[in-house]
């Protein structure tokens, strides 16, 4: 599939959505993504519409109905392969880590949201990680993303960390000058 340019505005409402989608599991209200973002209804059915377009959103009609990301949304969000990895910060147990640059963050097990995943690829050993820390990674350069999650496994051979995501963040836009 070829990489999806969102606008920061498309980019924080979609994760927004799949934040949500993840702790309800089930449809989301645009009422309750306008609040997420601070933005008005209006605004987030009109996005939804460029964002249904893409593939990114499916719409669920009916009183429980809503908005769910489908899986293109998540590869969608995904943050590839970063040109200069010493600009994303990575933070294990609350601490800046100095020797380890992020080379590259991927979601995984997308399908099943309360499964979620992502793989982070270092630029240095990952020996220090144990499972159960808690690994913050980003902002990333591009669209400022932060993940946070706690390790679930990792990856010696390849530098890899496994992280179980509990939390992912797009700022809200700064206004374009």
């Amino acid at each position: 599939m070829s990489s999806i340019e969102l606008t920061s505005s498309q980019r924080t409402i979609l994760t927004a959505l799949v934040n949500l989608h993840r702790e309800s599991e089930d449809a989301v209200k645009g009422e309750d993504i306008a609040e997420e973002v601070d933005r008005n209804p209006g605004t987030i059915r009109n996005q939804m519409q460029s964002l249904k377009a893409l593939q990114l959103v499916e719409g669920v009609p009916g009183p429980k109905g809503g908005y769910k990301p489908t899986a293109n949304a998540y590869e969608a969000l995904d943050v590839q392969q970063m040109d200069d990895a010493a600009e994303v910060e990575l933070r294990h147990n609350g601490e800046e880590v100095e020797e380890a640059n992020v080379k590259e963050i991927g979601l995984t097990s997308v399908h099943h949201p309360d499964l979620c995943r992502a793989e982070i690829h270092l630029r240095g050993s990952v020996r220090d990680f144990h499972e159960g820390d808690d690994v913050t990674v980003g902002p990333t350069p591009l669209s400022k993303l932060v993940v946070e999650g706690t390790v679930d496994g990792k990856d010696d051979t390849q530098n890899i960390l496994i992280l179980k995501i509990s939390g992912m963040e797009a700022p809200a836009e700064q206004p374009d000058h």
